[in-house]
């Protein structure tokens, strides 16, 4: 995932189409929540030209992350899409935002901001949906339940069920 400026003059006329697989193991090594993560696949192209390569890519893989809830092992699929521009000289002309990167010596190198993506991707919570999963979260016991957010405004408080009778009856008597 790196080429060398004079690599990428080369293949100005021609373009480069990117479709590789990469390990990025030592994410787990960076970031402790990672708990495992597959090769990622990272397909694309490049637009180049004498001042600056940008890649449009598409990164996608699958982390193992830990459940907030119980710590259980949560599958994680990621599909990242990105526009990544690295300038080949240093100039004033561009202005320069956050995906633009300064091309450090003579090789540019995608690895490092394709890491940085994954890390970012990583979410502030993640829970474990699969009930059978052993060690997973109990969705009911004695005298509680799991409910969702539709559950709970589609259900009437019983301690306030008996108000409904009493809108019904003054009803009736008119």
């Amino acid at each position: 995932m790196e080429w060398t400026i004079s690599q990428l003059n080369q293949l100005q006329h021609k373009g480069l189409s990117i479709d590789e697989i990469v390990d990025v193991t030592e994410l787990k090594e960076l970031k402790n929540s990672i708990r495992d993560i597959s090769p990622v696949r990272i397909t694309g192209r490049a637009d180049l030209s004498s001042l600056k390569v940008t890649f449009h890519l598409t990164i996608s893989g699958t982390m193992i992350l830990p459940c907030s809830r119980t710590l259980v092992d949560v599958h994680y699929p990621f599909e990242i899409t990105t526009t990544e521009t690295f300038m080949l000289r240093h100039t004033s002309d561009y202005e320069t935002d956050e995906e633009t990167h300064q091309v450090q010596g003579d090789v540019v190198d995608l690895l490092p901001v394709i890491k940085e993506l994954i890390i970012l991707e990583i979410p502030m919570q993640i829970f474990c949906d699969d009930l059978n999963t052993e060690g997973a979260a109990p969705q009911e016991g004695k005298d509680w339940q799991v409910i969702s957010e539709e559950d709970k405004a589609n259900k009437i408080d019983p301690r306030l069920a008996g108000l409904a009778k009493f809108f019904d009856d003054d009803k009736k008597s008119e």
